[in-house]
């Protein structure tokens, strides 16, 4: 596998001492949070991966400032001009902030529109209290007022931090496993898809899927990901080749996952087609597979469909809310399209799920798009809810599901993604 000359330009140099380090720096016990819980931090690894197999992640977008500790030696890159500067390590907090186009590093200005830095080892750091691995990247915005920060971080040490704050460590082995190969296949098919139209790959937030860097990691977490090294899913396309396709997954699908296409709209997947699901009902907690009746204010509702979707603008307020379509199973449906229609006695439709995180960006009150709509009066109520998240792709809690029974990744991961097949990247 060649080497990204960029990732490594703060790389142990020829160095007598260099293998001795490494040993030490592997039990050497760091507090990047300053008065957090103490941990064993090891040196990232796969920091010689290609291009292709590093991920970066939106961490904040259009901020003024921010603070930074850093464990070790770093260098500050400006990649416009190929100007490096070297820095050993410094204990205090450092402050980054903008200023007239400018970015401010410990009162230092640097010029230019992207500025890496890149930590020696552990190749880690800590930004407004939180420790990720790999490099660091600030991009100022077009009004030279605010940047955003993105993590540079390979495949691997990404995965670490995904795992561990998408599903409970302490789940069974085969349920970590199997959302280890989805997670990683969910990130390269969305890097390959879109990356190249933006300068980030992903959110760390489960608008992407969740990432959480250092903290969600622990050995369970780092032994699934290491045990499926370079596993991903692939499956037959349009063009008749097998690929990578979005591997979603969602928490709680209540008893059976959906198509694709029903929820998000875009190619038709035949991994992601839907399936029966009868085991998450045994590992979702009570309020979360029924949740309870929840209630928004009718003109809260409008204005935030209207404000989103200025298409809908035309309908003036809206008044009634009815579902359009629906996926009927044995016990319960699943709203896939609203019909909205307003004072004007115009009419509008938007996928369900989009109505669901329009009026609850949260998704923690309306769980799912699996319930009832009623009117009363001054407020939407949504009742007899079933389920937690968008029911596409693998259901996280029948993963554990399976699991408890005894089956192994590879078995829960085709039954989630029908026809579908693991490949091994790297």
């Amino acid at each position: 596998m060649g080497k990204l000359i960029l990732f490594n330009i703060v790389q142990l140099r020829k160095n007598p001492f260099a293998s001795l380090i490494k040993i030490i720096l592997f039990f050497w016990v760091i507090n990047l949070g300053g008065c957090g819980e103490r941990q064993i931090i090891t040196p990232t690894i796969q920091m010689n991966a290609e291009p292709q197999y590093w991920i970066r992640v939106l961490l904040f977008e259009d901020i003024e400032n921010c603070t930074l500790k850093i464990p070790s030696g770093f260098s500050i890159i400006n990649e416009e001009k190929n100007q490096q500067s070297d820095f050993s390590q410094i204990d205090a907090p450092i402050n980054v902030k903008i200023s007239q186009g400018l970015i401010y590093i410990a009162g230092r200005s640097f010029e230019g529109k992207q500025i890496i830095i890149s930590p020696q080892t552990p190749y880690v750091f800590n930004i407004n209290g939180n420790n990720y691995r790999g490099n660091l990247k600030f991009i100022i915005n077009s009004a030279d007022n605010s940047f955003d920060v993105i993590n540079l971080v390979p495949v691997e040490s990404y995965l670490a931090g995904v795992v561990g704050a998408e599903m409970p460590n302490y789940w069974e082995m085969a349920a970590l496993k199997a959302q280890a190969v989805a997670a990683r296949t969910y990130c390269l098919y969305i890097k390959r898809q879109y990356g190249n139209a933006r300068h980030w790959d992903v959110r760390k937030t489960q608008a992407s899927q969740v990432y959480a860097g250092i903290k969600a990691e622990s050995a369970r977490v780092w032994q699934a990901v290491k045990k499926t090294n370079g596993q991903v899913l692939i499956a037959f396309n349009k063009l008749g080749t097998q690929d990578l396709f979005p591997a979603f997954y969602s928490s709680t699908c209540g008893g059976h996952t959906e198509n694709s296409q029903n929820v998000f709209g875009g190619d038709f997947f035949e991994p992601l087609a839907g399936v029966p699901c009868p085991y998450c009902k045994y590992v979702a907690k009570p309020k979360h597979f029924f949740w309870p009746m929840v209630t928004f204010n009718k003109n809260d509702v409008s204005k935030k469909l209207l404000n989103k979707y200025p298409k809908l603008k035309v309908l003036g307020e809206i008044i009634y809310i009815s579902p359009a379509k629906l996926s009927n199973y044995k016990h319960f449906s699943r709203m896939t399209s609203i019909k909205l229609t307003g004072s004007t006695k115009k009419t509008g439709f938007v996928r369900a799920e989009d109505l669901r995180l329009t009026i609850d960006p949260t998704g923690n009150k309306m769980k799912s798009s699996i319930c009832n709509i009623s009117d009363d009066e001054n407020n939407w109520v949504f009742l007899a809810g079933r389920g937690y998240g968008h029911g596409v792709g693998m259901c996280q809690c029948g993963a554990q599901g399976m699991a408890r029974k005894g089956k192994k990744a590879i078995q829960i991961l085709t039954y989630y993604y029908p026809n579908s097949a693991i490949k091994t990247l790297y």
